[in-house]
């Protein structure tokens, strides 16, 4: 299980190097087409922005969910914490997303805790791959 959990953390962490990578693509692709004449509007999107919202609206909370689930299974010190931050995070992330629309501001916070998501997960791995040094005792 430890290694499901290890597993689980280091997703999430790809999930949000790829979401970062999307996005970049998303914003020049627009720019791209706006230099070549097209129109930015309310209806311009693109592969990337459509895989930034199927990894950060599902692929990312269903790990997430994923993690705290395995986390109280794997026997990882402080490893249903670390699962539990990496999950509110999550939660954190989704709703910045949503209140941006409304307060583009909160944009920055959403892009500021994609990095707290990808660390908080990186942390969970870090328990699993320090107590799988430790040998489990058997009762």
């Amino acid at each position: 299980m430890r290694s499901v959990y290890r597993g689980l953390s280091g997703l999430i962490t790809l999930g949000v190097v790829i979401q970062l990578a999307v996005v970049a693509a998303a914003w020049f692709l627009i720019l791209d087409d706006v230099d070549n004449g097209g129109v930015f509007d309310n209806n311009t999107r693109n592969w990337g922005h459509d895989v930034h919202s199927v990894v950060g609206m599902t692929v990312i909370p269903l790990l997430a969910i994923a993690l705290l689930v395995v986390s109280f299974f794997a026997r990882v010190p402080g490893g249903v914490k670390w699962a539990a931050l990496t999950f509110g995070a999550v939660v954190l992330q989704i709703v910045l997303a949503f209140a941006s629309y409304g307060v583009p501001g909160l944009g920055a916070l959403h892009g500021l805790n994609a990095l707290a998501v990808a660390g908080l997960a990186q942390m969970a791995g870090r328990q699993a791959t320090k107590a799988a040094a430790v040998p489990v005792a058997v009762a």
